[in-house]
């Protein structure tokens, strides 16, 4: 089920879409059930190059746009939830660099470097005691001369053993209040992980989001010049609620599919009798329609907005992506739970052509990537002074 019709010049990034997630689709139960990162569909996604689609093509890339991208995370969700998300982080990382490092000569070649060599990108943005919220931090850079020294205790760094280069977030220096952040590149041979933490999960197991004691050091011009704050503000926030969100519809749509197979298995063998089960596959396609909708809303309002920092930085755009985030995260296991009341007992046993336990399992890391909580409590503060978009022309 596809997010949206690509252009005719962008057919054959679906095409290498599609030809990696048939990849992805033949290992993802056993990412799964062994906890393990999904290699082939990763080395699948740069032999297709993939990973440097969201870079100008003035740097090498391809100048993906969003929607491309999101459409990317929805096909690869509909074979395998791990590989999507780590598709969609690393391009959520990209989009950091993308925005925000033209004013750097070391960023701008190290752009052209992650879509020559398809390097893949990993986040450290949270840390030990500030409760997963990532903008605020406990560790400083230590900016010595041209060097710059970072220790920093992540609690999550997905699949950071396997990524080429780490961006990470840290105090603007040591005496920096816990808000005043800065981004680093560092590049796989210039840190060390020493891990802390395991990840047994019941869901999205692929990720390998461990954590670990950071230790880096690099040249100082490795650091964004922006500060972190605007980072996450004009792309961040957008590009992690929107290419998540794309990712959950996949695991959605794949479920429907599944569910819709089952009542036409059914309906040809009674026939032509609607089974009974029908009426749940009619609920999930409307609440799959709502997702979709929601999602392509999001991506426009990103689009109208990404030249205009000013609206990027607004709590009305915050407001309009936290919403996109809630609503796909929510709606995503109603959908799933109505698939498995279509499939019935061949939907909840593993091992059939209507399995639904993996998919259940991953969307349930839907709410908690960031807590739903901390994003309806961050909203409803705004909303304090912020009023609610109620107009249909905006």
């Amino acid at each position: 089920m596809s997010l949206v019709a690509f252009a005719p010049q962008a057919e054959s990034l679906t095409q290498r879409a599609q030809r990696v997630a048939a990849i992805a689709a033949r290992s993802a139960d056993d990412v799964d059930r062994a906890g393990r990162f999904p290699r082939e569909a990763v080395e699948a996604m740069k032999a297709e190059r993939l990973l440097g689609i969201q870079v100008p093509a003035s740097h090498g890339g391809e100048s993906a746009t969003l929607v491309e991208i999101a459409e990317v995370c929805t096909i690869l969700g509909q074979a395998c939830a791990a590989s999507a998300m780590v598709f969609a982080m690393h391009q959520i990382k990209a989009s950091s660099l993308v925005e925000h490092g033209e004013e750097s000569a070391w960023h701008g070649a190290f752009m052209r470097d992650v879509a020559e060599r398809q390097l893949l990108l990993a986040s450290a943005t949270t840390e030990g005691g500030i409760g997963g919220n990532l903008r605020s931090s406990i560790c400083a850079i230590d900016i010595d001369g041209d060097t710059c020294r970072l220790e920093k205790d992540a609690t999550v760094i997905s699949y950071a053993t396997e990524a080429d280069a780490i961006l990470i977030t840290s105090r603007a220096h040591a005496n920096a209040a816990p808000s005043d952040q800065v981004m680093t590149v560092f590049l796989k041979h210039q840190y060390t992980l020493e891990k802390t933490t395991d990840w047994d999960t019941i869901g999205m197991r692929g990720t390998c989001s461990e954590g670990f004691r950071f230790r880096g050091v690099a040249p100082a011009e490795q650091i964004f010049q922006k500060p972190f704050a605007e980072i996450a503000a004009q792309s961040m926030l957008a590009t992690s609620h929107l290419l998540w969100s794309g990712v959950w519809y996949g695991i959605a749509a794949d479920a429907v599919a599944r569910a819709q197979s089952f009542v036409r298995a059914a309906a040809r063998k009674s026939a032509g009798t609607v089974p009974p089960g029908a009426a749940h596959l009619a609920e999930a396609v409307n609440l799959l329609q709502l997702v979709r909708a929601n999602l392509l809303a999001g991506l426009k309002t990103y689009a109208d907005a990404r030249t205009n920092p000013d609206r990027l930085s607004s709590m009305a755009f915050a407001i309009a992506m936290n919403n996109v985030k809630i609503a796909s995260s929510e709606t995503i296991l109603d959908i799933i739970n109505r698939a498995l009341m279509v499939c019935g007992i061949m939907g909840y046993k593993n091992g059939t052509p209507f399995s639904l336990g993996r998919h259940l399992r991953d969307a349930h890391s839907a709410r908690l990537m960031i807590s739903n909580d901390r994003i309806l409590g961050n909203t409803a503060t705004m909303l304090l002074v912020q009023k609610p978009e109620i107009s249909l022309l905006g």
